[in-house]
């Protein structure tokens, strides 16, 4: 959708466009620390003149602050010059104990009064909805409420609150209480009191909390979230309520890893754009300002679950908001919000409020597409090229609203998604395709006919628990495939690399509990192809796998990686000795029903290798690992000690004896783009996660990288939550790379030689 743009629920309206040029105030935190000192770290300087900016002589909404605006808690703060006197200090609780217990005392009564009648400078009163639709004058009485649902009028009829509108009310008098505190007690606000004791020279272990998945209860998360190493953060939530502030600086917006922020009963006129960098926030509580509007940014915010709006000036919410799936409670009392948004919480709930939004959003405008890298021009022409996409596609079965919840429904749909990554396919027009997370039924009802269509083959298997099941469940089972285009290249042979089957079978391994406990449980796989090229004859082995996601097994996908590439070294060796095509004229590629033959270009001798690293090598897929890992370290180093950390003390025969190593020169594709304003920062993209962990490793002695896929718009990012979406189909990206194969010094022809009977088992 339209940037800003803002429409009530069921009726589209016209744009409203965020004000964001406010006259500054000073930005002070008082949940962690609050004085002076902190006034030169966010000070907000004046945003440029604004025509649409509201001046000095703008009216105040009535009742917002009650009495005493200028004096009292929020001039002290803000630098008045009553500064100087004697008043209890945030952290001095005995000297304020009194007037603690005194606003104790009114803060309960408060929750006994009529909610149409605002207590505490609020404006409840005056948004014209507490007299027309809560009219019961005593909402939590006994004879009103009864089991947690009370009665409202409507048009003179009486409804029912549920417990939800119950509760919505409940928090509202908190708010107002509060605000009451702090406005007219002049006393800090009581989350304050609470919180600033914890987060005041604090110890306590290492707390990982924001890096780790934030659905609760949801086991496979089927993502490696990041496990921080070495970063201490031991205060999540700042309290900065009742500072009169007028505006945020963008300062504060660099604590991303904050869970809860107090703003509340400030003189905020917007909310920046930057609050979407907050991307672990929980609880948002910006009642009692003077807030207009949301920024649509606010939707990054995905693990809010509450969001307190009460007593603003919010008629419109942006259907961004419908990214909060994880929201259970929009307050939005005291705002003369459209009705259909309010009936709908009232009615229901707000999640039932957000999924509409979510649901009813208008299908965004794209993003500029990515575009292509040059890496080295002037190639010359008589070189061979090799394009190679490698994607994790996301499984159907992993599809679920439960993990994918800020994506709409139809956006999330197998039958959109799939022709989308179709789509991106055929655009690609690579040699060789690399997928994981493919169903054994989509492989063969979907993806190979109608790749077909596009000159592709394709080789799959599904992950080796589907032997254990019904043939009807079976064909649900993902796993790893490798398409190429048939016309430019010959099958020869296909491997599956079973890893919990190799390890178990290992003579230094099988004894080890270790292999039992932590390896064989992971039914991950790997799928290594070797293929000749028909014009030229060259040769080149291309392998695609998929790892273990967990980031608490950081030795089981060292140890696939390990098995990969020792198989990978294996049959190299093997490959280097395999004698040359006889004619391969003879080799015709099966025609699907309707199929035209396509000419095939004259075919070129078959090459010859004199070892196992001499030939061309691709090694593509979804590692789960990140450029600091012990697998990144293997793959690009070429070793890995048997003392490295991610083994821990685990045992793995020879690996933990000797280490692991294999005779490749390796290089992810994608580090010529490291340092550029085009560099690759993620391929796998959720709320909590977004990293490099896809890869296309390449022999840097056979194969030299041309051209790349660039990375998404960055600018389309900024109000995306997550992938999948309407335009990126699966929570990873493809990731695509242009290879040329290096001119031989020692090209030889090889004798023709005889295959007999058995060369038909090579054969596509």
């Amino acid at each position: 959708m339209a940037d800003g743009h803002r429409h009530p629920l069921h009726a589209f309206s016209s744009p409203i466009s965020p004000n964001f040029n406010n006259p500054a105030n000073s930005l002070i935190p008082n949940g962690i620390v609050l004085n002076s000192l902190l006034l030169s770290q966010f000070a907000a300087a004046p945003p440029s003149p604004n025509p649409k900016t509201p001046t000095a002589a703008s009216p105040t909404p009535r009742g917002m602050y009650g009495h005493g605006q200028q004096q009292g808690h929020n001039s002290r703060l803000n630098g008045a010059p009553n500064r100087g006197q004697n008043i209890p200090m945030l952290y001095g609780f005995q000297q304020q104990s009194a007037q603690h217990h005194q606003a104790h005392a009114q803060h309960h009564q408060g929750l006994q009064q009529d909610h149409g009648h605002g207590g505490g400078g609020g404006m409840m009163g005056h948004s014209g909805f507490a007299s027309s639709v809560l009219s019961n004058p005593s909402p939590f009485s006994g004879a009103s409420l009864q089991n947690g649902h009370g009665t409202t009028t409507r048009g003179g009829q009486a409804q029912q609150i549920n417990e939800h509108w119950a509760e919505q009310l409940r928090l509202h008098k908190e708010s107002q209480a509060a605000h009451a505190t702090m406005t007219e007690q002049h006393s800090p606000h009581y989350f304050a009191r609470i919180k600033a004791g914890e987060n005041r020279g604090i110890g306590g272990s290492i707390n990982n909390s924001a890096s780790a998945p934030s659905n609760d209860g949801e086991e496979d998360r089927r993502r490696p979230y990041a496990l921080e190493k070495n970063k201490r953060q031991d205060w999540h939530n700042l309290d900065m309520s009742g500072q009169g502030l007028r505006v945020l600086s963008s300062a504060l917006f660099n604590y991303d890893f904050l869970q809860e922020l107090y703003i509340a009963s400030n003189k905020l006129q917007y909310l920046p754009p930057d609050i979407g960098r907050l991307r672990q926030l929980r609880h948002l509580d910006a009642s009692n300002n003077l807030l207009t509007d949301l920024p649509p940014e606010i939707g990054m915010c995905t693990g809010l679950k509450m969001l307190l709006l009460f007593d603003n000036q919010i008629r419109e919410l942006p259907f961004e908001l419908g990214s909060l799936h994880q929201l259970d409670m929009l307050g939005i009392s005291g705002n003369p919000i459209a009705p259909n948004y309010k009936e709908e919480i009232m009615e229901r709930n707000t999640k039932s409020l957000i999924n509409a939004l979510l649901e009813q959003a208008p299908i965004p405008a794209p993003p500029v597409p990515r575009k292509p890298v040059v890496i080295q021009e002037d190639v010359a022409s008589s070189l061979e090229r090799v394009k190679t996409l490698t994607w994790n596609i996301l499984c159907e079965k992993f599809a679920t609203a439960s993990l994918y919840g800020y994506t709409p429904t139809k956006a999330l749909s197998w039958d959109y998604r799939k022709m989308k990554i179709l789509q991106e396919i055929r655009e690609s027009n690579a040699d060789f395709l690399c997928l994981q997370e493919i169903a054994t039924d989509v492989f063969r009802e979907f993806f190979s006919p109608e790749l077909a269509q596009d000159d592709y083959k394709g080789v799959h298997w599904p992950r080796p628990k589907a032997k254990t099941m019904a043939e009807k469940d079976a064909q649900g089972v993902d796993g790893c495939a490798v398409f190429y285009k048939a016309s430019k290249w010959i099958l020869l042979d296909k491997q599956l690399i079973d890893y919990a089957n190799i390890a178990i079978n290992r003579p230094d391994m099988k004894n080890h509990h270790d292999i039992f406990n932590r390896v064989m449980p992971k039914d991950n796989i790997g799928l290594i192809c070797f293929f000749e090229s028909r014009q030229t004859g060259s040769r080149i082995i291309v392998a695609n796998t998929h790892l273990a996601w967990e980031p608490t097994l950081a030795d089981v996908k060292l140890v696939q990686t390990a098995i990969l590439m020792e198989n990978i070294t294996r049959l190299a060796e093997k490959y280097a000795r395999w004698p040359p095509l006889k004619d391969k004229k003879m080799i015709q590629v099966p025609l699907e029903e309707g199929e035209v033959r396509r000419e095939v270009p004259e075919p070129g001798p078959s090459q010859e290798y004199r070892n196992n690293t001499d030939i061309p090598l691709l090694v593509c897929g979804d590692y789960n690992s990140t450029n600091d890992s012990s697998v990144y370290e293997l793959l690009s180093m070429g070793r890995v000690a048997p003392t490295h950390s991610d083994f821990g003390n685990h045992q793995y025969g020879t690996f933990t004896r000797d280490g692991v190593e294999h005779p490749f020169s390796m290089r992810s594709a994608y580090v010529h783009l490291n340092g550029t304003p085009d560099e690759l920062s993620f391929t796998n993209y959720v709320p909590n996660f977004a990293e490099v962990i896809d890869y296309i490793w390449y022999s840097t002695n056979t194969l030299e990288v041309v051209e790349l896929l660039g990375p998404p718009d960055k600018i389309h990012l900024k109000r995306v939550p997550g992938f999948p979406n309407y335009h990126f189909p699966a929570d990873h990206i493809q990731i695509a790379a242009d290879f040329v194969i290096k001119a031989r010094k020692d090209k030889k022809l090889v004798a023709e030689q005889d295959y007999g009977s058995s060369s038909g088992d090579r054969r596509s």
